[in-house]
């Protein structure tokens, strides 16, 4: 029997994350798990450069998770980073000081990487059958879409609106306007048209998200119905007639307002707004009744390919 314990560093364009997991030959336990919110995105995504209070926020959060992780004497270290630092004129510069300070090396990983890590992250987490699924994981650079079923990805795509981008782009006003709403639809219809065509060679018959933004639509969901949530199960079902009245909310009440929603986390109140948005488009596309929410995706993905073999911790 083999065992270890590794760290794993997701360095998304909202959320930090860190989770501390033990491996013992091809199972594992997820010991700890943190995520904050740097928004390393705020004030520069659109412009392609991270911004020097996203820089600051960033720097003290990868100062914390190193404390953490030298508590535990791990030095199997696995970090990656997406859209923010990927597109970012400044963002190579940000790795390699984190490098020299913190003695952890960041992986920038492509979209497409990032879309295979979150379909190995989701099939740790839902039952995958013959049958083609629509996958999605909305970040705050980037959106990632799979299709495929347990065996294999049909197709996959990253696109950079995520939502900071689409907040920056669109969501002037608050309560946010119809006229806002028909401009990121009119915007979307544009931009995702190779998933349009997807959609339709590969006839998806499911819907699965990951990540925050279904993090959070499935904690509304059960406060609003007196559910108790537990947080240990890798996936939620949520109803779609729930989703859109969830969502009529998100769109009718200031930001004052949906803080006081049951089950709304204040770091994801102004992105949520518009990743809902963008969800009830796709709800447009493919017709289902429940949306599955994977509580794995990148970060169970890269521990996925770990225990694979796959990865190796890269070195300082």
């Amino acid at each position: 029997m083999f065992s270890r314990k590794i760290a794993i560093i997701d360095l998304g364009t909202n959320t930090f994350h860190l989770m501390i997991a033990q491996i013992i030959d091809d199972r594992f336990t997820i010991l700890f798990k943190e995520k904050i919110a740097v928004k390393i995105g705020k004030g520069g995504i659109n412009n392609g450069f991270i911004a020097e209070d996203a820089l600051k926020r960033a720097h003290h959060t990868l100062k914390h998770f190193r404390n953490l992780i030298d508590g535990e004497n791990i030095s199997e270290i696995y970090a990656f980073a997406t859209s923010a630092i990927r597109n970012a004129a400044n963002g190579q510069d940000f790795v390699t000081s984190i490098r020299k300070k913190y003695e952890i090396s960041i992986q920038v990983i492509s979209g497409d990487q990032e879309a295979e890590l979150i379909y190995e992250g989701i099939k740790k987490a839902v039952s995958l059958d013959e049958t083609p699924s629509l996958m999605m994981d909305i970040g705050g650079g980037s959106v990632e879409f799979i299709i495929g079923n347990a065996q294999e990805i049909f197709w996959k795509q990253s696109f950079e609106i995520g939502a900071q981008r689409l907040l920056d782009l669109f969501h002037y006003h608050d309560p946010i306007l119809l006229e806002e709403i028909i401009n990121l639809n009119e915007y979307l219809q544009e931009k995702l048209t190779p998933l349009l065509n997807a959609i339709n060679t590969y006839n998806p018959q499911k819907l699965i998200g990951s990540s925050g933004t279904f993090d959070t639509l499935t904690d509304i969901y059960f406060q609003e119905m007196g559910f108790e949530k537990d947080y240990k199960k890798p996936t939620y079902t949520l109803p779609v007639s729930n989703y859109r009245d969830i969502y009529n909310e998100f769109i009718t009440k200031t930001r004052e307002e949906r803080l006081e929603i049951p089950g709304m986390i204040p770091m994801r109140v102004d992105m949520i707004v518009v990743a809902g948005a963008l969800t009830t488009f796709i709800l447009e596309q493919i017709k289902v009744d429940e949306i599955i929410c994977s509580n794995y995706a990148l970060k169970e993905g890269i521990l996925a390919q770990v225990i694979s073999g796959k990865l190796l911790a890269s070195s300082n």
